[in-house]
């Protein structure tokens, strides 16, 4: 299976996600619900940085190390990043999603949940 996604395909999944706002962050586009960041293009250029929790961080860094990790900057934050390059387009949807959920109201996860 294929890695590795560009912007453009981030862009699009993090705007099919309901109520999504495409902003900037330190000068990188940016996707917010609710006003909450939920993703954004680090300003490497390479990764993108979600929301995450800590436990799921630490499992997914321990299992692909060369897509899933964090700089010293999130070691306090439930973010992480993850190289564009070395992710499936599969495993970033899934990602982006439970990146939204953390930010969503009840309401809005109800209503993508059917």
């Amino acid at each position: 299976m294929r890695r590795g996604v560009g912007v453009a395909t981030v862009r699009k999944l993090a705007l099919a996600l309901p109520s999504v706002n495409e902003g900037t962050s330190y000068g990188t586009p940016a996707w917010r619900v609710r006003g909450k960041l939920f993703a954004r293009l680090h300003q490497d250029g390479e990764s993108l940085v979600l929301r995450t929790d800590f436990d799921e961080r630490e499992a997914l860094m321990e299992m692909d190390p060369e897509a899933f990790f964090i700089t010293d900057h999130y070691t306090n934050y439930e973010m992480m990043q993850v190289r564009l390059a070395a992710v499936r387009q599969a495993q970033l949807r899934e990602l982006l999603e439970a990146s939204w959920r953390k930010c969503a109201s009840k309401r809005m996860i109800e209503a993508l949940d059917g």
